[in-house]
């Protein structure tokens, strides 16, 4: 899922619930007050795991804002030979990883960092090093940032694993949270790895962190601030050289900061670019968009149904509509209030428009729905029978619904 609204996750040490007349079972869940409320475990062996992979880890306090910038390395040899890496640190980045790295020192230039850390593998090293530039100040390795340890996996190519380990490898393919391997559970030890990051950089005094490691740890690292467990492992995935942001917020009374989760595997080339996620092709998209600025920024939720876009709100509709040129949006599904209905209208007519550049050309149409109170339950559910595969949908919302969907 892509969101191109400006809005972010913040997390307020409770659970987080649409406003609609039924309880939604998609839940945001904080890293201060986490349960898991649509899944009752059926034995009391399953909910004492349920309860070690989701329980709830409080974070140190801290005394001042900080922000935590992750990037995952650039394209390795392995990555590039479709090799299974783990924590091996026999690969190295490619040409192409080098420059991608370039990318991202330059996507980051404007950041004022104080410190760095980074996974002491190679691949990982060598991009913090480039995106570290002339900075004085040593970059600061960790064990605990090395990439998921794969043991008897690591150094496989992939078409191996399958046939050496079979339904090991199956496992690993579709229940990597339970996935056993030479008496271990790579994935619960990546997520108790995470957590022991998070103590070490929350306690550090600096103010701004760049950490770069690999796509597993990353996750790991983003779930576990946001409090998911280690059933979200292959959710959040990292691009190479997919930047992360999450800042952490100081609570008056001292307790476990607040988390805003404010940039999610960011790449320097389009969101919305057709093509793979971290490695997986998509056959499926959907879009969330917020609406433009409206007349009264101030005005409240029962408002909102009121507004107009103002000058400005046009203007960022239409940038909205120009970037998304980059797709064929077969639907458009909005909030029936006036802003999201004239944003959602002037993505259409670009949309329509895009492909009629001949005198004999015919437009394209693009389907329009307005959904009340767009309830977010009624739209996932069937997405994968509303949605068929290379088709994309985009939904317009108010700031408080596109904030509450990511």
């Amino acid at each position: 899922m892509i969101s191109l609204a400006n809005a972010s996750l913040l997390l307020h040490g409770r659970d987080h619930h649409l406003p609609t007349k039924r309880r939604s079972p998609f839940t945001v869940r904080s890293s201060s007050s986490l349960q898991e409320i649509d899944k009752s475990p059926t034995t009391v062996e399953d909910s004492k795991l349920r309860s070690e992979l989701c329980a709830s880890v409080p974070f140190p306090p801290i005394k001042a804002a900080k922000r935590v910038v992750l990037v995952r390395h650039g394209q390795s040899t392995w990555n590039e030979e479709g090799r299974i890496q783990g924590s091996s640190n026999f690969s190295v980045l490619t040409k192409k990883g080098e420059a991608q790295a370039e990318t991202s020192r330059q996507m980051l230039i404007d950041d004022s960092f104080d410190i760095c850390f980074s996974s002491p593998l190679i691949r990982s090293k060598r991009t913090a090093e480039i995106i570290w530039g002339t900075r004085e100040d040593e970059i600061i390795t960790d064990s605990d940032l090395r990439e998921i340890v794969l043991y008897s996996f690591q150094g496989l190519l992939k078409h191996e694993g399958k046939a050496k380990f079979g339904p090991a490898f199956r496992q690993w393919q579709v229940d990597a949270a339970n996935f056993n391997i030479d008496g271990h559970y790579p994935v619960r030890e990546l997520w108790g790895r995470a957590r022991n990051c998070w103590t070490k950089i929350l306690a550090h005094e600096s103010k701004s962190v760049l950490v770069v490691a690999h796509n597993a740890v990353n996750q790991a690292l983003v779930a576990t601030a946001i409090g998911l467990g280690t059933e979200y492992f292959r959710i959040l995935l990292q691009s190479n050289c997919g930047v992360s942001v999450l800042d952490f917020i100081p609570r008056a009374d001292g307790g476990s900061p607040l988390i805003c989760l404010n940039r999610l595997n960011q790449t320097p080339g389009s969101p919305v670019a057709t093509g793979s996620s971290a490695g997986r092709r998509t056959s499926r998209r959907i879009i969330l968009v917020c609406q433009g600025s409206t007349q009264d920024s101030e005005a409240t939720v029962s408002k909102l149904g009121d507004q107009q876009m103002n000058m400005l709100g046009v203007i960022q509709a239409q940038k909205t509509a120009e970037l998304l040129l980059d797709l064929k949006v077969s639907t458009i599904i909005s909030s029936p209030n006036n802003a999201c209905a004239q944003t959602a209208t002037i993505i259409s007519q670009v949309q329509e428009a895009a492909d009629c550049l001949g005198a004999d050309c015919v437009p394209r149409y693009v389907e329009m729905k307005n959904i009340p109170d767009l309830d977010v339950a009624e739209i996932f559910q069937p997405s994968t029978k509303m949605i068929p595969a290379g088709h994309n949908r985009c939904f317009i919302s108010t700031p408080w619904l596109v904030k509450w969907i990511r």
